[in-house]
């Protein structure tokens, strides 16, 4: 195996980029030209591009949220940088059309949140990337990569972000599922509800207003933990912009997202009437052990540790079968007061 390492200069100077429109679809891996937000890549040095984000300002899922003042929302920005990393590694880094990038683990954090006030905003976003990849000896294709971005609103540090991947192409990713299920999976466009949804949490308690938008069902409280079901809705066209033979990463973000609120608002008194009050979402990380199944009940249970700071920290365990599938750590502060964030 051969590694390509980044130079760590960075240059003083970034080429200029288009925010007139967004970037063919099928370069951020998306149906819909709505969801689409990168407005241009270009290169910076090789294995390095910077791209320009577009933030809508009113969005069926990213725009739906309570806290006040009110910020772009965290999972917009980590959207755009999946998206951002996709189609720099088709344009500038030389990641084949058709390639499957399957995530093993990631981080994403932000910071400055006053400079990420809708309205507000200090200059155009950008995010800049940087690829680490293995390439095998005899093919050159990458097999394992890695990629660090920066968040920037004009020319604040407002966040960021790393990600490691496996890259397969298409007969061997469907290898892997066979492998993994041993039957064919189900797609998500054959669903139209998940069956025996009995009780969805009200959109108050995880920050939202628009039901459509919950993917958590028959929440039970314990001491310190919340224990939930993980039901998408498949009508969301943010969170299944095609179809999928297993629960996309993002839906296993925003769950533990919505735990993660749901737990901290129990914790400060907030579920109590007003739901989850000011609680914004500011960190996730972990990583993925195996595919979410469509077809298989999905079990999340949050654990929370001792506010700091006005801080709450939240890890969620996802399982099915018995099986872990994921382990994500949220982290979330009150927003009411932005100082110190």
């Amino acid at each position: 195996m051969t590694t390509q390492v980044l130079e760590d200069a960075v240059p003083t100077v970034l080429p200029a980029l288009a925010y007139g429109r967004t970037i063919e679809r099928s370069l951020a891996h998306r149906s819909a030209i709505s969801e689409v937000f990168v407005t241009d890549v270009q290169n910076v040095r090789p294995m390095a591009v910077t791209a320009g984000i577009h933030l809508p300002l009113t969005h069926l899922y990213y725009s739906d949220h309570r806290p006040r003042p009110k910020l772009h929302d965290s999972l917009l920005l980590l959207e755009a940088g999946r998206q951002a990393s996709i189609a720099g590694g088709h344009t500038n880094a030389g990641v084949p059309a058709g390639t499957v990038a399957i995530v093993h683990a990631f981080q994403f954090s932000l910071r400055n949140l006053s400079a990420l006030r809708i309205g507000g905003e200090p200059g155009p976003p950008r995010i800049d990337t940087d690829f680490f990849g293995k390439t095998a000896r005899h093919s050159g294709r990458f097999r394992k990569g890695r990629l660090e971005q920066r968040i920037f609103m004009g020319d604040v540090h407002v966040g960021d972000h790393s990600m490691d991947v496996l890259f397969l192409k298409g007969d061997e990713n469907e290898i892997l599922r066979h492998a993994q299920r041993g039957t064919p999976a189900p797609l998500s466009s054959e669903f139209t509800e998940w069956p025996g949804v009995v009780r969805r949490v009200a959109p108050e308690l995880v920050g939202r207003d628009n039901p459509l938008n919950v993917v958590l069902t028959e929440p039970e409280f314990a001491e310190g933990s919340v224990t939930a079901q993980v039901v998408p809705r498949f009508d969301n066209p943010a969170l299944f912009d095609h179809s999928y033979d297993h629960l996309p990463a993002m839906a296993l973000v925003e769950a533990a997202r919505q735990l993660a609120l749901l737990t901290a608002g129990a914790a400060s008194g907030a579920t109590s009437g007003s739901g989850s009050g000011d609680l914004f979402a500011v960190g996730y990380e972990g990583g993925f052990q195996r595919f979410a199944e469509l077809d298989v009940p999905l079990t999340a249970t949050a654990e929370r540790t001792p506010a700091s700071d006005g801080r709450y920290t939240v890890r969620v365990g996802f399982r099915q079968d018995d099986q872990e599938i994921a382990e994500l750590t949220v982290t979330v502060v009150d927003v009411s007061h932005l100082n110190g964030f």
